[in-house]
């Protein structure tokens, strides 16, 4: 199981620490790093300044929502990365959500949303390959464009640029157990939300039968602290958010996660807390049990008996949402 340092996005301003953080996991042998974007930093910058000062490990996306740039807007930004890096990038999609998607880049959310990450991966690899002018006859991604605004002007195009690579990884976050299966069949990898490494059913039949060479690889926050229960607060944080603001409360792909899980009632509870104002309460109402059992907390022992639990199931790549040099040290001593 290789490792990974997943910074996120940015909050108020940019991760004083995140360069840092990139050179020591760098020096550390880990595999890989990883921005993200929600409402605010997007993931491609941040990632191009990693990659500036670091020479060897590997850049990726977790995740470049695709609502936020058209597909070959995507691929060009990832054969830019990947030639500015020497081959280091890794692309990683997701879809967003309903809130996002019409709320912030004010564009509606797919009525199929299966069709149309297909469709938009379709592109990307189309571009990438460069085999030919990019075109497809799609619902939600027609190239050249064909609505009845159009002009009619329009010619398939091929990539200026030769890609560095045709074969760019391409991963993919779901959450359902119909978009997991399609992830299987159209990407390179996987990227899921909290992982349980006892509740892989939660996902579906597809975990079970991946094929050679797929990566999975989920997030995990990882902390070592002698404290438990005060290790568990961001991760509980971090899930009260999500559970209960990172969606309308009559669909929200988080919470459903959560239920299928096993954890139904509790994130019912955490979403009507949330959505009432009451997210302090939101927060503690997150089950210690369940923060716990998809992440990595407490102290050094702890964590060594809880990682071989990770070691066994399907997970190629842990991406470590890791606070300071000690744990990412610690994480490294443990999985060498």
């Amino acid at each position: 199981m290789r490792l990974g340092l997943a910074l996120g996005y940015w909050g108020r301003g940019p991760g004083a620490d995140h360069v840092t953080l990139a050179r020591e996991a760098e020096r550390l042998g880990y595999d890989s790093v990883w921005t993200a974007e929600s409402w605010g930093s997007d993931a491609f910058t941040p990632l191009t300044w990693i990659a500036a000062q670091t020479s060897r490990i590997k850049l990726g996306t977790a995740v470049a929502q695709m609502a936020a740039r058209s597909p070959t807007t995507t691929a060009m930004h990832a054969l830019t990365l990947d030639h500015l890096s020497g081959g280091r990038m890794m692309l990683g999609l997701g879809l967003s959500g309903p809130q996002v998607v019409e709320g912030w880049y004010g564009r509606p959310f797919p009525k199929s949303p299966l069709t149309a990450t297909r469709e938009y991966v379709d592109v990307v690899r189309q571009v990438l390959r460069r085999e030919a002018p990019v075109e497809l006859d799609g619902r939600f991604h027609p190239l050249p464009y064909r609505g009845p605004d159009a002009t009619g002007l329009g010619k398939p195009l091929k990539s200026i640029t030769h890609p560095l690579r045709s074969t760019l990884p391409v991963l993919l976050g779901a959450e359902g157990p119909k978009n997991v299966a399609q992830t299987t069949r159209i990407a390179d990898g996987w990227l899921p939300l909290y992982w349980s490494p006892t509740r892989p059913e939660a996902y579906g039949d597809a975990v079970g039968d991946l094929p050679d060479g797929f990566l999975v690889a989920p997030m995990a926050q990882v902390r070592v602290c002698d404290d438990v229960s005060e290790g568990l607060l961001p991760v509980k944080a971090m899930l009260g958010f999500y559970i209960g603001g990172m969606g309308h409360a009559a669909r929200n792909f988080h919470a459903d996660l959560m239920g299928r899980m096993g954890y139904e009632e509790q994130a019912r509870r955490i979403q009507e807390l949330f959505l009432s104002g009451r997210r302090e309460e939101a927060v503690l109402a997150v089950p210690d049990a369940f923060a716990d059992e998809i992440s990595l907390v407490g102290p050094r022992e702890r964590i060594a008996e809880r990682l071989e639990s990770w070691r066994k199931g399907p997970v190629t790549d842990l991406l470590a949402l890791a606070p300071d040099p000690r744990t990412l040290r610690v994480l490294a001593e443990l999985n060498s």
